[in-house]
């Protein structure tokens, strides 16, 4: 698997992707190896976690050359090792399916989203990407969609057949209190929560200046997330974070710091612009948390209730939104509730099983 920073631990809704679909795979009796990039894993060297091969390769420092550079690097090793299968995520990764087909290899490629749509990139960052999607339709020898929007805008724009492997979700057992509560200085069900990278399509600006306007002062605001690289909009984020009392900026959680963060939260918020299939709202539905959402495509294909979303950028819209789910929280069976239906409905095991069927049908040819 190559197209992402690693695993495991990794900020970053594909790094999550791989790092629970690797270890499903493992049970299905593959043998999965991951291409990161090294600053972000904690060896330079290659290793085993969870029964995954972790492949540390260099990658430049620098936002616009770290994943196209690491890509192409990753795909000459893959020629060489002669996988299987090489599985490619994101489009802009995709940019190198034709190589990989040059080299002789079967690639599978998974769109997880409109990634020239993000804010972050400019007009050439943008025409690469959209060229990367393009090749990557064209060339691979499977292809996998993770929403329906996806899948069918596929097959209308490049004329080919997508499988649709939808994200999963899961919930981290909690193994007792971490302290990161106490750390903070929050308490249960007295925060909202985002969990997202600092990025200006994640819009955290929004989600703070609509809390500004929020009637419900016993509540904080808790931005779990880091950057990683320092751009305005980080710097704005945290100007505007420092002047609001209240919003706590806790920087890149995971494992039980965040599983502890989710399973006390009061409510849960994503207000971003840009989505694949939102991973942490999944989340946060299987904690049975009360959630809103931006009325963007791949929020609503989640199909939540209709006092669940907000229309994008409506900063007075949000804040009156959060203000009635605050004054009206679930009962415990509500929570259950949810809890109960967001696992069986986004299953990493099913995840698991339709991709297994996408790798037999190349490989069996």
């Amino acid at each position: 698997m190559l197209g992402l920073r690693g695993i495991p631990d990794v900020q970053g809704g594909i790094e999550k992707h791989v790092e629970i679909l690797a270890g499903k795979l493992t049970k299905h009796g593959w043998d999965v190896d991951v291409i990161g990039r090294r600053r972000y894993l904690p060896a330079s060297v290659p290793f085993s976690w969870n029964g995954i091969r972790v492949v540390p390769f260099w990658a430049p420092r620098r936002m616009a050359l770290e994943a196209i550079v690491h890509t192409f690097m990753g795909v000459c090793y893959a020629g060489w090792q002669r996988p299987d299968v090489l599985h490619i995520h994101a489009i802009g990764p995709a940019l190198f399916v034709p190589l990989a087909r040059m080299l002789g290899l079967k690639v599978v490629v998974t769109h997880h989203g409109y990634d020239y749509d993000r804010q972050k990139w400019g007009a050439l960052a943008k025409g690469t990407l959209k060229l990367g999607e393009r090749l990557g339709m064209r060339f691979a020898s499977g292809r996998i969609a993770i929403s329906k929007d996806i899948a069918e805008t596929m097959g209308a724009r490049h004329n080919v057949s997508m499988a649709l492997v939808p994200n999963g979700v899961s919930v981290t057992p909690s193994r007792g209190e971490t302290g990161i509560l106490a750390e903070f200085g929050l308490a249960p069900r007295r925060y909202i929560l985002l969990a997202a990278r600092i990025v200006p399509e994640k819009r955290q600006l929004d989600l703070i200046r609509a809390y500004a306007k929020c009637s419900s002062p016993e509540f904080r605001l808790v931005l779990a997330g880091g950057a990683e690289f320092e751009t305005s909009y980080t710097e704005e984020v945290r100007r505007l974070a420092g002047d609001i009392a209240g919003v706590v900026l806790t920087g890149f959680q995971s494992g039980d710091r965040l599983a502890e963060l989710f399973g006390n939260a009061a409510l849960f918020v994503l207000p971003s612009s840009h989505e694949g299939m939102p991973i942490a709202l999944l989340e946060a539905m299987a904690y049975g948390l009360p959630v809103l959402a931006s009325d963007i495509v791949a929020n609503v294909e989640l199909g939540l209730a209709r006092d669940e979303y907000f229309p994008l950028g409506d900063v007075e819209a949000l804040a009156s939104a959060m203000t009635a789910k605050l004054a009206n929280p679930p009962s415990e069976s509500e929570m259950r509730a949810r809890a109960a239906h967001a696992e069986a409905a986004y299953s990493w095991t099913s995840v698991a099983e339709k991709t297994v069927a996408v790798y037999s049908a190349l490989v069996a040819k």
